[in-house]
């Protein structure tokens, strides 16, 4: 047993460094569960748009500057893998390395990107398939690479990439993009982005690392494409494995709640990308961790 904490918060994502922030404003013991790095997939983006007023505009930095305020806050901070939740004689957040109890716990677990689930992509992997084109747009500096997905986060992607790429190949299985009006009209500014509607990605080719990719247009004719990097942006997994009660989660995996952030578990309360209903935004996963957090210190007598 690894002793007993107010809150436990799961998750160490922009909702869960704010829901652990906030949580210790309110005089509350709380600790931190995160199984990798702290700041989640936002680390992965230089320049967020939207922003958040007032924090750093890189998602690395405003990371670090959320988890600087947790930490001088006295927050307990555990890097551990959350293996279930045992809600029969109180709640313990359960780890490999033991059972953390509470009298609350705020899911802040958020979410995983979606593979596509086709020939090449698992063998491939760091080998020409990557997920941050911030991360690695320079290490493909000259080549031809290919983005999937039609929404911001694909096409945000794809302008980051066209800085550095001979052409990026953007493969849309629609006959529009998802995405905000501004990130499809800066389309237009880079003639290098060479757009593929209705169009699917049916396998990942390579020896030793990527080298082409093969799609299928709707007319159902099949094309090879060369190129060396492969990034895939087709939505997102909530990462809720390790919740045994099916029933507090809704068709797509995520956790269901009431105006409150309360699970159909008692005194599980979810939040961002994790939950059913979350706007989007990262001022949106701000106001479920001060939503939620106000929700606990008020059942538990701080308010």
């Amino acid at each position: 047993m690894n002793g007993t904490h107010d809150v436990v918060v799961i998750g160490a994502g922009v909702a869960g460094l704010s829901a652990a922030l906030e949580s210790a404003r309110h005089g509350l013991r709380v600790c931190l569960i995160e199984e990798l790095l702290f700041g989640g997939l936002v680390v992965n983006v230089n320049h967020l748009l939207p922003a958040v007023a007032g924090l750093p505009a890189s998602g690395i930095d405003l990371a670090a500057e959320l988890m600087t305020r947790v930490s001088d806050l006295g927050v307990t901070s555990v890097f551990e893998s959350v293996t279930g939740l045992q809600t029969g004689n109180g709640l313990s957040v359960m780890t490999a390395e033991g059972a953390h109890r509470a009298q609350a716990v705020i899911v802040a677990s958020g979410a995983r990107l979606r593979k596509l689930g086709i020939p090449g992509e698992a063998e491939f992997q760091d080998r020409g398939v990557s997920h941050c084109a911030d991360c690695d747009a320079p290490l493909y500096q000259g080549q031809d690479v290919m983005v999937v997905g039609g929404g911001d986060s694909a096409l945000q992607e794809a302008l980051v990439l066209s800085e550095h790429c001979a052409r990026v190949h953007l493969v849309h299985r629609g006959a529009s993009f998802s995405a905000r009006r501004e990130f499809v009209e800066k389309l237009r500014e880079r003639p290098n982005i060479l757009r593929k509607m209705e169009t699917v990605v049916e396998e990942l080719r390579g020896e030793e690392a990527l080298s082409r990719v093969t799609i299928r247009g709707a007319d159902g004719t099949s094309a090879e494409i060369s190129c060396t990097g492969f990034f895939a942006y087709v939505g997102l997994e909530p990462n809720t494995s390790f919740l045994s009660d099916q029933s507090a989660l809704d068709l797509h995996g995520r956790v269901m709640v009431d105006a409150q952030l309360e699970s159909a578990i008692r005194n599980v309360y979810a939040i961002g990308v994790v939950r059913a209903g979350y706007g989007g935004q990262l001022e949106d996963a701000m106001f479920d961790a001060r939503a939620a957090a106000i929700a606990v210190a008020r059942r538990l007598g701080r308010v």
